[in-house]
């Protein structure tokens, strides 16, 4: 839309009023993507809606701009590959330049336009079958009358996809009962990856509102111990209401900031730790569009610090032969494998461990010959993640 109205407009998009913009961002997508909206009512909104806050002058400029649009908006070619591929991409895929540049130097033309596509489509609502309380073919008998589609998931055992939900979510009776969670197929993959028993203690680092801490919990048939660590209290006040209405009773909370050093006592104290660390979620922008225009690329290296950290402070409490567990829902590099290399080349007693058969086996083509895994999400039809499992060797 900000090409179309750059062709339009005597002013640069980057000189308009934010404002004003929007006012225009508004009427052209009635015009270009509305076929019920007429195009003049279009302009005598976008006309009003000016009148209210503007000035005379730009009240012109609006109506001006718009009945232009109202003309010849939808003949308006975009930009051709020609003379610069990369800016048409983003113009025609409404991405961030910045970004596009560094996946076309990844992936190539082709790979990152369907990337592209792919974050521009609206994923279906995916839920985790708790498998406490019930089982995926029983599910998905008690949810046919709550969404027009309902298929299980290609990669997730415990996996269901809907599609045309007739309400919202937490209205529906089974969610009230604690049958299912929601959670994309990417980051329940990640739970299986972690491969939590029964018996162990696991901490799940940075644990938000509990997604992969009930998973592990379910894991584990709730027999052991899961610690959820975030340093944000009201997110751990949120996730002790999930884990009650799932009946993952394993689940305590750990209030603390994993940017500060974690207690002496701790040391060696956990089988497993899954870090599922802040990142740019670049991986997840289909679910959250309004990211690619909130991230720089300043972004990138600063949360790779972050992760460095978090990381760093987490070795000391793996016990011998125990997993740590490394996750991001971000496609780059520098928040993947560089923060991963740069662990392992500090913490010599950690070595790559590439998972458990069964999930080798579920998941060919997502692990690479380094022991990383990686989603992406036109490829896997899930969110994008990276992540990777690094067992200690030495005490």
């Amino acid at each position: 839309m900000d090409w179309v109205i750059g062709q339009l407009s005597t002013t640069p998009v980057h000189k308009i009023d934010p404002f004003v913009l929007n006012i225009l961002r508004l009427g052209l997508y009635q015009i270009l993507f509305l076929s019920r909206v007429p195009p003049s009512a279009a302009v005598n909104e976008s006309v009003e809606l000016a009148k209210a806050k503007a000035p005379s002058w730009v009240v012109r400029f609006v109506n001006g701009v718009m009945r232009a649009a109202a003309q010849k908006a939808k003949e308006i070619p975009l930009p051709g590959d020609d003379g610069d591929p990369a800016r048409a991409l983003a113009i025609r895929e409404s991405h961030p330049l910045w970004l596009v540049e560094r996946w076309l130097k990844r992936y190539g033309a082709e790979e990152t336009r369907r990337l592209c596509q792919a974050n521009n489509q609206v994923p279906p609502v995916t839920v985790r079958v708790n498998t406490l309380k019930t089982r995926r073919e029983i599910l998905l008998v008690g949810l046919r009358d709550d969404a027009r589609e309902i298929t299980p998931t290609r990669y997730a055992p415990d996996g269901i996809s809907l599609r045309g939900l007739k309400g919202a979510v937490d209205e529906i009776p089974c969610f009230k009962e604690g049958l299912f969670h929601v959670q994309d197929e990417g980051a329940q993959l990640i739970g299986h990856f972690v491969d939590p028993k029964p018996g162990e203690h696991v901490l799940d680092a940075c644990a938000g509102f509990g997604g992969k801490a009930g998973q592990i919990a379910q894991l584990m048939k709730n027999r052991g111990k899961v610690t959820a660590m975030d340093n944000q209290l009201w997110k751990l006040l949120e996730l002790q209401g999930a884990m009650m209405r799932l009946g993952a009773s394993a689940v305590s909370t750990w209030h603390h900031d994993l940017s500060t050093s974690t207690p002496v006592a701790l040391a060696g104290a956990f089988d497993r730790i899954l870090l599922d660390a802040p990142c740019s979620g670049l991986g997840v922008l289909r679910r959250n569009p309004d990211a690619k225009w909130k991230r720089d690329e300043a972004d990138i290296a600063r949360l790779a610090a972050d992760q460095h950290l978090f990381l760093g402070c987490l070795a000391p409490l793996v016990k011998s032969g125990g997993i740590l567990a490394y996750a991001v829902c971000s496609l780059e590099p520098e928040e993947g494998e560089q923060v991963v290399r740069r662990f392992l080349e500090e913490q010599t007693g950690f070595v790559v461990d590439r998972g458990p058969d069964e999930f080798l086996s579920r998941c060919q083509g997502m692990m690479d010959r380094s022991g990383f895994f990686r989603s992406l999400p036109h490829k896997h039809q899930m969110d994008g993640f990276f992540a990777v499992r690094m067992k200690r060797v030495a005490p």
